[in-house]
């Protein structure tokens, strides 16, 4: 009897969510919000699926979630909202915050989840047009001097009702050059890490949701791609790695992506590369092909990785519906067959061909036709979490 009561009360956060109703507007198709298996079942995915419920019905158990896209991801809101519904499944299965970068030494916006700050001056570089060597990030910057600094605070630009707090004693400094990567902690000491290839790693001596780093030592040349902030213990984490315009083969130019996806040894991916893919003509053929060495690279790390393809939203370029997004989607349709993964055909359950304008008229889309407001980006990140759970509920 003690058993049947705790698994019940387990389940009350699913439960509950299973309750909540989503927003509905005309010209999203509901009925489309599942997920696809076009090359049948995906034993992958149960995997994942099986791990979660088991963090959701013990609290044991590690699962962890790597998001990759352009400006959709880097925007945040689209991520934190998965993040933040899986949290809710279960008190306490925070397995950490993961990886996050200064974005503003970039001069390029920060994850809404999140803050960054900097002073002194920095070199910058993305996967664009890199011109060093990238990790999963896809960004970089470099100091010339030990006057510069970067800060990461975890508490987001937004704050919004039951927002998750994230906290770290553990951060992993990602970069290398000449100079010595240090710490400066709130009470203004500065604390030194282990020095390996391409990574510093500290202990701090609390928890904390701010971090800053610094240089020590004479003057030279650090390159820092990032940093991953954990905390003992297991739990879920979810990671957004999203720059501004990447496009797939942007992210084949990170050197180091595939060494950096170690770190994060991910239990599913949700590729939401694409829409950048389209701004000029379509090569579906090198698409599908970059797609591949992508999903090669996270074989390698996790060979039962479970792929989950979102597809891309409706989009207008030089003032007209782009003619490339379906068939972007009947790609994504043949790469989830090929490699046994899922497909959620945003495309359609936003409405498909032209819905970007009616999202627009709702206050879901931006005027540019490309872009979500927070509340899309929300509303995308619930319809996503929506049709995982109804996968998850049915297994």
């Amino acid at each position: 009897m003690k058993k049947l009561l705790l698994t019940l009360l387990l389940l009350v956060p699913v439960l509950c969510y299973g309750a909540r109703r989503l927003p509905r507007y005309p010209f999203i198709h509901a009925d489309r919000n599942v997920l696809q298996f076009p090359g049948g079942d995906s034993e992958d995915f149960r995997l994942f699926l099986r791990k979660l419920d088991t963090l959701v019905l013990s609290g044991k158990g590690d699962v962890r979630v790597l998001h990759v896209g352009g400006s959709h991801v880097q925007a945040g809101t689209w991520t934190d909202r998965l993040r933040s519904n899986f949290l809710a499944l279960r008190y306490g299965i925070d397995g950490g915050r993961g990886l996050v970068f200064p974005f503003s030494a970039a001069g390029t916006n920060t994850p809404i989840s999140y803050q960054s700050s900097y002073t002194g001056n920095w070199e910058k570089t993305n996967c664009l047009k890199p011109d060093c060597i990238l990790g999963l990030t896809g960004m970089a910057i470099t100091a010339n001097d030990t006057s510069a600094r970067a800060a990461i605070d975890l508490l987001p630009r937004e704050m919004h009702l039951h927002q998750p707090r994230y906290t770290f004693n553990r951060v992993d400094v990602l970069g290398d050059g000449s100079m010595e990567p240090v710490l400066l902690l709130q009470g203004k000491d500065t604390l030194r890490g282990i020095s390996g290839k391409g990574i510093t790693h500290f202990d701090l001596p609390y928890y904390t949701d701010w971090v800053q780093v610094a240089f020590s030592g004479a003057p030279g040349r650090y390159t820092l791609r990032g940093l991953y902030l954990d905390k003992p213990g297991s739990g879920f984490t979810m990671v957004e790695a999203g720059v501004n315009g990447a496009a797939t083969g942007s992210w084949l130019r990170c050197d180091d992506w595939e060494e950096d996806l170690r770190r994060v040894r991910p239990d599913l991916v949700i590729f939401s590369i694409g829409i950048n893919d389209i701004q000029g003509d379509f090569d579906k053929a090198r698409f599908m092909a970059n797609y591949r060495k992508l999903i090669a690279k996270v074989r390698r790390v996790n060979p039962h990785c479970a792929i989950l393809f979102t597809g891309i939203n409706d989009n207008w370029r030089r003032r007209s519906v782009n003619p490339y997004t379906p068939e972007v989607g009947l790609a994504f349709e043949a790469l989830a067959k090929e490699f046994k993964g899922v497909f959620w055909d945003m495309f359609g359950i936003m409405g498909g061909t032209g819905s970007m304008a009616a999202w627009q008229e709702a206050g879901l889309a931006q005027s540019d036709k490309i872009h979500f407001t927070t509340e899309g980006y929300r509303l995308l990140g619930d319809l996503l979490f929506e049709a995982i759970m109804d996968c998850f509920y049915a297994m």
